[in-house]
């Protein structure tokens, strides 16, 4: 059986998800990219990304479920995929 499927109630569920990159620019890059999500977000759920020491900083808060910080996190990591992939991708063509 399923904690969630017991009666749990979750209240609060926060993350917090760094990824160090191996220059400053490439930091820069991705954490530009993602932020704007930093504006799009329902009641309930915070998300804030910055760029710090060579890395991307987020944090999450969200008060709506289990199921929708799951999914806030998956976004969060498909678009930072994303960016990196194009970071790449530029990168070759210079």
């Amino acid at each position: 059986m399923n904690w969630l499927e017991n009666g749990w109630q979750v209240k609060k569920l926060e993350a917090e998800i760094t990824i160090f990159y191996d220059d400053e620019q490439s930091a820069r890059a991705v954490a530009d990219a993602v932020s704007p999500d930093n504006f799009k977000v329902p009641a309930g759920l915070y998300v804030k990304t910055e760029r710090r020491k060579g890395g991307v900083w987020t944090f999450i808060k969200c008060n709506r479920g289990f199921q929708t910080f799951i999914a806030t996190v998956d976004d969060l990591l498909f678009a930072i995929t994303t960016a990196e992939k194009t970071l790449k991708a530029t990168r070759k063509l210079e």
